[in-house]
């Protein structure tokens, strides 16, 4: 590679991390996700994302105008072959706090799952329910995960398809129990700048082995989807993002948000004028059935 070509790569890269640090700084910002003093768990997997998440964090621990510490945490599942001296490795050459927890996941996912069955479910119910109770144990008071814009567009379509439920993923989740506070920093980023970001880090990742051979998962067939409206139609992934910021439960059907039962008349005050151009009412395009004829009334 010669001199022009690096310093282009260089420019590139450099565009690339201020898009993610102003990204994740605006999701921070929007959602309050961290305060003064916060201890922020940032949940490390292996995976690209979460080695992300943790870099952008530090990096913008530096300069933010509060004072919050970052401690990482690895869940080692104890799945077979594991590298174990990745992480503890990683964490050390960057110089901070960091915990390993070992807890036998994998044992019981492959006890209880199937063979050939989705795992994801349950492992993430098992590590969700290890890591919250380990925030405790170590006094933080954030839990930081790596799920990023894709993830929660398709979490909505999964749930959409196969739950029946206009659900995602939220910014910020506190627990059922009201004892933790889950936050996703990357929520306003692109898969596709992440997988770039990583590879310019040379990220030490570690694939998951106990569900990424599963290429027949839902959530892959929802990626696919997802990619190839992507390639036609570049933006449509942040359009549906959006979408789930402006919710209008008077748009939808849930009797629950919004109650349609009691829906009582109010003529009350002014009449609401709808003003019509000529353009949009015109002879070739009015549908008589539109109308009432108020003289028979």
């Amino acid at each position: 590679m010669n001199h022009t070509d690096t310093r282009k790569e260089t420019l590139e890269f450099n565009k690339l991390h201020k898009r993610l640090r102003r990204n994740v700084g605006n999701a921070i910002i929007d959602y309050n996700m961290i305060e003064e003093n916060d201890v922020v768990m940032a949940c490390i997997s292996g995976g690209k994302d979460s080695f992300a998440m943790l870099d952008i964090l530090l990096n913008l621990q530096k300069a933010a105008p509060i004072k919050f510490d970052v401690v990482a945490v690895n869940l080692d599942q104890k799945q077979p072959g594991f590298p174990d001296h990745i992480l503890p490795d990683y964490f050390e050459s960057l110089n901070i706090p960091y915990y390993i927890v070992d807890k036998d996941t994998y044992s019981v996912v492959k006890e209880k799952i199937p063979e050939g069955k989705t795992t994801c479910g349950l492992c993430s119910r098992l590590r969700r329910g290890t890591l919250y109770s380990f925030a405790e144990k170590i006094g933080a008071t954030k839990l930081a995960l790596g799920h990023h814009m894709d993830d929660i567009v398709e979490t909505m379509f999964l749930n959409m398809f196969h739950g029946s439920r206009l659900k995602a993923m939220p910014p910020k989740l506190r627990s059922d129990d009201g004892r933790n506070v889950v936050i996703r920093p990357l929520t306003y980023c692109r898969e596709k700048d992440l997988i770039k970001y990583a590879e310019h880090k040379e990220f030490p990742i570690i694939p998951c082995n106990l569900c990424g051979s599963q290429e027949n998962l839902q959530r892959q067939s929802i990626k696919a989807m997802l990619t190839d409206w992507d390639k036609k139609a570049p933006g449509r992934v942040e359009s549906i993002f959006k979408s789930i910021q402006n919710v209008s439960p008077s748009q939808l059907a849930d009797k629950n948000l919004f109650d349609f039962v009691n829906l009582p008349l109010d003529r009350e005050g002014e009449r609401e004028e709808y003003a019509f151009s000529e353009a949009t009412v015109s002879s070739s395009n009015i549908d008589e059935s539109m109308f009432i004829d108020v003289t028979n009334v």
